[in-house]
């Protein structure tokens, strides 16, 4: 018999107008339930939580829609740099990657410096060298580029800005992809991908590829994956702080998340979580989160400002 399981799945957080196209609001609706439905077919078959969430982000990656993978935005120079990271909340275990410019998924790259490397980060071309070497799919950079994007890009480089996905000037505005799952064993993990912020220079990092700020995942309580603002998750150590509430203050997942969003300022964005008992949280203070869930008790629903 299966025990239950359970998955959440963000797409970015953000200034969302209420008043967008219905068919392109539908057309992410659609890429959110076909990222969870990637993740349940792991989960649904005895895979680990942390298959299933490389799945969900993997979905992500491949949709031109979302800054992650193919339809990332571009930096200063025209170009693609992006960053994953991903937990195993079993063992503690985790990789993650930032500047990489040719390696496909980014997400399944995180997991080969899991796997296969001494170290828990790699950046740049080292990172696409290693992505090579291990047989990793590698494209060309313009692979990753969208007309959305780069009008995005043309938008902020005349007017000299640095855009944030969550606080972009135009009416669907998405950023980091992310996933967290419970598996059938009991066992948690979390997976998050981005392209980062438009017209970013100097190889800007945000908190995507750090664990603990945009990313965390432990058995003991919770796996959280964050979308919204990368400086204020990696001042505040978010995603291991909400762990670290449940921890030291004995708090349930619903009151850290809570405590924790509230600590944030207004429109930096939100985070998905899920503890060991499948409850699961996904709260924001931006005008809207890209977001969804499913479990073993055959809910599946997606969401924006709802």
């Amino acid at each position: 018999m299966i025990s239950k399981y359970a998955i959440a799945i963000h797409g970015g957080a953000g200034v969302i107008s209420r008043s967008t196209d219905p068919e392109r609001i539908e057309s992410y609706k659609i890429g959110l339930t076909e990222a969870l439905q990637a993740g349940v077919l792991v989960l649904k078959s005895g895979g680990t939580a942390l298959d299933a969430t490389i799945e969900a982000v993997r979905s992500m990656e491949d949709n031109p829609l979302f800054n992650a993978g193919v339809g990332a935005v571009y930096n200063a120079d025209g170009k693609h740099e992006l960053d994953a990271s991903l937990m195993d909340g079993n063992n503690l275990k985790c990789g993650a990657v930032t500047g990489v410019k040719t390696t496909k998924n980014p997400i399944l790259l995180a997991k080969k410096v899991m796997e296969e490397s001494e170290h828990i980060l790699l950046c740049g071309d080292g990172a696409d060298k290693f992505a090579s070497l291990h047989g990793l799919e590698q494209v060309e950079n313009y692979y990753f580029d969208t007309e959305y994007r780069y009008n995005a890009w043309l938008k902020a480089k005349s007017e000299g800005k640095i855009i944030l996905d969550h606080t972009a000037d135009s009416n669907v505005s998405l950023g980091t992809v992310g996933a967290v799952a419970l598996d059938i064993k009991g066992n948690l993990a979390t997976s998050t991908s981005t392209g980062g912020m438009t017209n970013k220079k100097f190889m800007r990092i945000g908190d995507t590829p750090i664990i603990g700020a945009g990313t965390y995942a432990n058995n003991e309580t919770c796996a959280v994956s964050c979308t919204g603002i990368g400086e204020l998750f990696m001042t505040g150590c978010t995603a291991y702080d909400i762990h670290a509430k449940m921890t030291y203050l004995g708090l349930g997942l619903e009151d850290a998340a809570d405590y924790t969003i509230g600590e944030l300022p207004d429109g930096a964005g939100g985070f998905i979580a899920i503890d060991n008992n499948g409850t699961i949280v996904m709260p924001y203070n931006s005008l809207g989160m890209f977001r969804g869930k499913a479990d073993s008790s055959g809910l599946i629903e997606v969401a924006i400002w709802e």
